[in-house]
């Protein structure tokens, strides 16, 4: 018996030393970095943060550590950047040292670093300079894009006028709207409303995002060493991708089959002849593999992104019928009803401008933003960043900064709004990042929030469910991304 308690105290004493001399060296190679707080072997600071609330859990650490703060997630060092201040310098002062795609363990396993959202180095470069040419070719900004927009608002409008005042979830709605947009893009393809392939493709985006901000998924990306193995929930986010994954590789096949080299249709057929231009080039990121991962990635950032926001956008105007009302004065007296809105009425319509902005930021749809990584050692606010460490700059801290935003948490207009009513511009809305990374459909984003809602609420009355005498504009989800939680809405004719 002795033996054994002698053989057990020596092996909790050696214990002891490993971890001591473990987290000695880790303090001792981390002088520099940012301060942050004292992480578990394995688990890093899970044990410090509200899985299901991550983004204030982060941002609660600025009052103790400063705006940038090591949080480890898993065995995983990452560095928080929050507030206007220091997001900014990240992303355009000095954005070139913070350009690389960070670590996003999720997404890390299913885009393998392919692709436009994940990709790094020379490759990003390409495919991302290539996208946005292709893009404009393809009417971004132009008013080739803008008529199709407007044709696929139309086509909401006739559905929602089909509920005849019965209420009704509009999610799916509108994510097969802005789905369909972002497909005559890319496929050239419109779908019909009730195609089944289609449907399957938006609920299958739709379920995604909710299972990445879920708490499953939350702990999957702090841990996935761990979690990789485990059974639950997490592990549907990827037979889910694998599916979208799917859908995009039977287009690219049937593009495969059918281009015509003198008349490319949409973003994968000039995809597939920027392939056939760079074929003799060994080191040409121009692949097939890299063109179906291209395709995943639009889906992805097309769709979810605008459907969301939209819904949010929902919600708001059932909670504040005066503001929906203000909408309305102004599309009638800008627009009128005889014709259907147009990216060019924007300008003549400050309010409805500064409410679509204040919609954005009151969401704060992705709290946390994409991480970046550092591309060298870069010295930060006094602290060494190793290179290849991943970095988030906390868009939500930019967009909910008080200095930047009176009383943040006040949903108001007036915050893109000067003293005379005009629009007001603000360097702090950061819902779409900013430089070098910045969202690549932008653009698409911004173009379907104003016509898809001018164009609904020229026509119709938005109002609660009989009975439904509050609205709650608090996330159902909050992870990766804010997510309104479910809801019905009555519309009416005006």
């Amino acid at each position: 018996m002795a033996a054994v308690g002698t053989t057990g105290l020596l092996l909790v004493a050696c214990i002891c030393i490993l971890f001591f001399l473990l987290t000695r060296g880790r303090r001792r190679g981390a002088g520099k970095l940012p301060p942050g707080p004292f992480p578990l072997p394995v688990l890093g600071n899970l044990l410090h943060m509200d899985t299901k609330d991550l983004a204030n859990s982060i941002q609660a650490l600025w009052a103790r550590y400063g705006p940038v703060v090591s949080v480890h997630f898993g065995e995983e060092r990452a560095v928080m950047v929050l507030g206007y201040e220091a997001v900014r310098e990240v992303l355009l002062e000095r954005g070139e040292e913070f350009l690389a795609r960070g670590s996003f363990p999720s997404l890390d396993r299913t885009n393998r670093g392919l692709g436009i959202i994940m990709s790094n180095g020379e490759r990003w470069r390409d495919l991302r300079r290539f996208s946005l040419s292709v893009l404009r070719d393809l009417g971004m900004g132009k008013r080739g894009l803008e008529e199709r927009v407007q044709d696929e608002a139309q086509c909401l409008l006739e559905e929602f006028r089909k509920t005849q005042g019965q209420p009704f979830d509009p999610r799916l709605l509108l994510g097969r709207a802005t789905a369909n947009v972002i497909c005559q893009v890319v496929l050239g393809q419109r779908f019909s409303y009730t195609d089944d392939d289609f449907l399957t493709l938006v609920r299958l985006l739709n379920k995604t995002t909710e299972l990445q901000s879920s708490l499953s998924g939350q702990i999957y990306n702090i841990i996935p060493s761990i979690m990789n193995y485990l059974p639950g929930p997490h592990q549907q986010i990827f037979s889910n991708i694998r599916r979208t994954q799917d859908f995009a590789s039977s287009w690219v096949d049937k593009h495969r089959e059918t281009l015509e080299p003198n008349a490319p249709r949409d973003y994968i057929d000039s995809f597939l002849l920027k392939m056939q231009q760079e074929q003799k080039q060994p080191d040409s990121e121009f692949t097939l593999e890299n063109l179906k991962m291209c395709v995943h990635d639009l889906f992805v950032a097309g769709t979810e992104t605008s459907s969301i926001t939209l819904c949010y956008a929902f919600l708001v105007l059932l909670k504040y019928p005066a503001v929906a009302d203000k909408i309305y004065k102004e599309i009638h007296q800008v627009i009128g009803q005889e014709r259907a809105p147009a990216i060019k009425d924007r300008a003549l319509m400050p309010y409805t401008d500064a409410t679509i902005h204040e919609i954005q930021r009151h969401l704060n749809l992705v709290p946390l933003g994409l991480p970046r990584a550092t591309v060298r050692d870069t010295l930060f606010h006094g602290f060494v960043i190793p290179k290849g460490t991943t970095v988030y700059p906390v868009l939500g801290s930019v967009l909910n900064d008080p200095q930047q935003f009176p009383e943040p948490e006040r949903f108001a207009p007036e915050h893109f709004l000067d003293e005379k009513g005009a629009f007001k511009k603000s360097g702090a809305f950061v819902v779409f990042a900013a430089g070098k990374r910045n969202c690549a459909g932008e653009g698409i984003a911004r173009m379907e929030l104003f016509l898809f809602l001018t164009t609904l609420l020229q026509s119709l009355r938005f109002s609660p469910p009989p009975g439904v005498e509050t609205v709650d504009l608090q996330p159902g989800i909050r992870g990766v991304a804010n997510l309104p939680r479910p809801f019905q809405i009555c519309v009416t004719p005006h």
